[in-house]
């Protein structure tokens, strides 16, 4: 198959090596990597924030660049379920929206891409560490991506996954929201990590960078020794290293 990727803004200015260990998932599995510069925000920022003219003009900008995909796949809940749902919400009228009509479908976050398009769980990846799973909120609410996680990472040779009475609350990124309300989206994330934490697993895991440095900061505010990595990272590491 041939894989466009895109890439989320996050993970193009802080996390890149998100992006890589995508594209070394998907080229052991034996597809064709496509990367278009071209690319640029989803529109979900803006969006969030009430600036829906100009969230309008990033999501025409992404339909055209991406209408011809065979697949398109993020490393990311949050971005994917911009594109997929809430462009719903921006006005898109005559071609741009059919042409959304007909993408959004092959719109796919990572997780969900292996083990519903491709129906993989195991992926050849081994790493040899504890570690516990967070689920995003996007990811989890609006995609309905849940077990699909797990269970790729219950396939990963040598890792130990750790599950808590922890559930499934946010850890207080929410884009914007954690610049507009800092100090409660720290409190949100502390409590979070806290609970994570108490899990004992050497790593948190998850589907979007933006919860994941989140509670990286938090984990370090209340001195707990739990560092986070990007679930693409755990599932392109072969050789036991840290993706």
């Amino acid at each position: 198959m041939r894989v466009s990727l895109f890439v989320p803004c996050l993970v193009d200015q802080v996390a890149c090596e998100t992006a890589q260990a995508t594209v070394r998932i998907l080229e052991r599995l034996g597809h064709e990597v496509r990367y278009d510069s071209r690319q640029t925000c989803c529109g979900q920022a803006p969006f969030n924030a009430g600036f829906h003219a100009e969230a309008r003009e990033l999501a025409v900008r992404f339909i055209r660049i991406f209408r011809e995909a065979e697949a398109v796949v993020a490393p990311s809940g949050s971005c994917v379920s911009m594109v997929t749902r809430h462009y719903a919400e921006l006005g898109l009228e005559g071609g741009q929206l059919r042409d959304w009509e007909n993408l959004k479908d092959r719109v796919w976050e990572l997780c969900s891409f292996l083990v519903d398009k491709l129906n993989l769980t195991s992926v050849g990846a081994s790493f040899p560490h504890t570690v516990s799973y967070h689920a995003s909120c996007h990811l989890l609410r609006e995609l309905g991506v849940k077990d699909q996680p797990l269970r790729l990472l219950k396939e990963v040779g040598d890792l130990e996954l750790i599950k808590g009475g922890w559930g499934d609350e946010c850890c207080g990124f929410g884009g914007v929201f954690s610049v507009k309300y800092a100090a409660l989206s720290r409190r949100i994330a502390d409590r979070r990590a806290g609970r994570l934490a108490s899990g004992g697993a050497e790593f948190v895991t998850g589907a979007d960078d933006s919860c994941l440095i989140n509670l990286d900061a938090a984990f370090r505010r209340i001195g707990a020794v739990q560092r986070t990595i990007h679930i693409a990272r755990i599932l392109a590491s072969e050789d036991g290293g840290r993706g």
